[in-house]
């Protein structure tokens, strides 16, 4: 069973990516990964599901790894760089889910994987010395704001991506941002107005 999971996935991203569209039709990702489409159904349910769950499968064994620990030192633009790189390797597969049926899924589950991590990022930078809620509130705004950010990069950059100038624009704008917040409530006032 769990072989033909991981076939099924690898064969979504495949077939997917090769295609460039999401509406690849259930028969051929199931031939793909040489199971049924009994199989497929029984794993997932349909293809939107497989879809999502590849890419979320995707972004855990690629994406984090990359990203590495929130709370060991890792310079900001290292990890905007593995985060460029690695939606650049696979941007015709994200393109298409992304643009796809299920796009908004994919979102609120990026979303997921995303603003945990960055969570601990604020915590970290922060020193513990804000309240949950405003920790949650800035991990969710700088995860959408990520989210559209890239996106627009994925769906109208160039080709081919430039994951270097990408990753400097993005370090950038997460720079502003945390600097911003950390003067800021520095000088004793709130963390946002």
């Amino acid at each position: 069973m769990r072989r033909s999971r991981a076939a099924l996935l690898r064969a979504a991203i495949e077939l997917v990516t090769e295609r460039g569209t999401a509406a690849v039709p259930i028969s051929e990702l199931a031939e793909a990964a040489d199971v049924s489409r009994q199989v497929l159904y029984q794993q997932f349910g349909d293809r939107d599901a497989l879809l999502l769950e590849a890419a979320l499968d995707l972004a855990r064994r690629d994406l984090m790894p990359r990203l590495g620990d929130p709370a060991a030192t890792v310079p900001g633009r290292a990890r905007s760089l593995a985060l460029a790189r690695h939606f650049a390797e696979y941007r015709g597969f994200y393109r298409a889910v992304m643009t796809g049926s299920t796009a908004f899924a994919l979102s609120r589950a990026l979303e997921g994987l995303l603003v945990p991590f960055n969570r601990r990022l604020f915590h970290e930078a922060f020193g513990g010395t804000l309240d949950a809620r405003t920790v949650d509130d800035l991990a969710t705004y700088l995860t959408g704001g990520g989210h559209a950010f890239v996106y627009s990069w994925l769906i109208d950059g160039d080709d081919p991506l430039d994951p270097e100038e990408f990753a400097d624009r993005l370090t950038r704008m997460v720079s502003v941002v945390v600097d911003a917040l950390l003067a800021r409530h520095a000088a004793g006032g709130e963390a946002v107005p």
